[in-house]
């Protein structure tokens, strides 16, 4: 199976009609760098010069894509021009194919040949001159050094340009992508965070509801009925409330401030007789100290998920919630009657865990809920110092 050779660049194909137009041109003409009667032209057929511009000329297309073989079939191209008449356009042609050997070509061909080149440049002046003992000699050094030293020259500094400037846009196209992440995670957290915020605030209140309306339609008691109802009306002007001030944070674009007011710790007591009110038995344990405000917002969260969950899922029976602060820690337990294949009262997503598991999380604390000796158990270890983000 033969290998595809890449295609020449169709600025090249330009560069070789051009240069091998011009240069037969100049041979028309009768313009070249050199007369018969010198020396140095061994080969002074007339049509002679027309070979090495050819052969150079055909070098051009391979400058992209083959620039060192390109530049080895010029060199010798070269070489065989300085025995003839000669022509101006194979010279340039040449200079071009050693300025894209050193652009084009692989990153140690591009260190190695300006290198070289000078010193054949140095060597070209300064032998001729001191072996014939005439200044003249130094301008073959010139020569060499116009013909390849400058255009190796040129290639190695454009090179360098081009590399720098393709180094800032790879750095400007990572900067940007990184600043592209750094916000798709900061909106994906915020949407996780407020939808953590609604769900805390209303569940509990759409639970009780649930809960005391299915008493309401299912008990034929006009008693009931009206209790059930003053309950359903009370949760719902509360959820109403949270939903309120939710929504004026979200309009208002405040993003850094803790929707709802940022609920404290003393608020467990009337967190605590609402869920009395909703039909459970709950007891408080709360001993603790002054804590910082994310930690104190976790807890009270973490508390009234637990209350939630047990409205909806627990079986009849106490329901303990204790607070206590030790060890540069707050610890919460929430503990509720368990039996296993009880129906729960109302359908849940099921995030309620997953949200006390993040607010634990966040703040660097551990998070365990599950069934423990007949009950079932939520138990959090919150630091008062805002820990790394687990």
């Amino acid at each position: 199976m033969s290998l595809a050779l890449p295609r020449p660049h169709r600025d090249d194909l330009r560069i070789a009609v051009g240069g091998l137009l011009g240069g037969v041109l100049l041979w028309v003409l009768g313009i070249h760098p050199r007369v018969a009667s010198d020396n140095l032209v061994l080969w002074q057929a007339p049509w002679a010069p027309l070979m090495p511009l050819a052969v150079t000329a055909a070098c051009e297309p391979l400058r992209r894509i083959r620039p060192r073989t390109g530049l080895l079939i010029g060199t010798a191209a070269l070489t065989l021009d300085t025995v003839t008449l000669g022509n101006i356009v194979t010279i340039v042609l040449y200079t071009d194919l050693m300025y894209a050997a050193v652009l084009y070509g692989s990153p140690a061909a591009a260190r190695r040949i300006p290198w070289v080149t000078g010193m054949l440049t140095v060597l070209g002046g300064v032998v001729p001159a001191a072996l014939w003992r005439d200044p003249q000699g130094l301008l073959i050094g010139v020569g060499v050094g116009v013909v390849a030293f400058a255009p190796a020259s040129t290639g190695w500094v454009v090179r360098n340009h081009r590399d720098a400037a393709e180094a800032a846009r790879l750095r400007a196209e990572q900067t940007a992508l990184l600043a592209e992440m750094d916000r798709t995670q900061a909106v994906t957290a915020e949407r996780a965070r407020f939808a953590r915020e609604l769900h805390d605030m209303v569940a509990g209140h759409l639970s009780a509801i649930a809960i005391h309306s299915t008493a309401a339609l299912s008990l034929d008691d006009p008693k009931t009925s009206k209790d059930a109802l003053a309950v359903i009306r009370e949760n719902s002007v509360e959820g109403l409330a949270e939903m309120r001030r939710l929504i004026g944070i979200l309009r208002a674009g405040s993003g850094d401030r803790e929707p709802a007011a940022s609920p404290t710790l003393d608020g467990l007591g009337a967190l605590v007789d609402g869920a009395r009110a909703n039909g459970l038995e709950v007891t408080l344990d709360a001993g603790h100290d002054s804590v910082p405000v994310p930690v104190e917002l976790a807890a009270y969260r973490i508390v009234q998920e637990s209350l939630t969950n047990a409205l909806k899922h627990a079986a009849k029976g106490r329901v303990h919630v204790a607070l206590h602060q030790e060890n540069g820690t707050l610890r919460v337990w929430v503990t509720s009657p368990y039996r296993p294949g009880d129906a729960s009262r109302v359908s849940g997503s099921g995030s309620g865990l997953a949200g006390m598991r993040e607010r634990a999380a966040l703040l660097g604390g551990s998070f365990e809920a599950g069934p423990e000796g007949g009950r079932w158990a939520v138990r959090a270890v919150l630091p008062l110092t805002e820990g790394d983000p687990a």
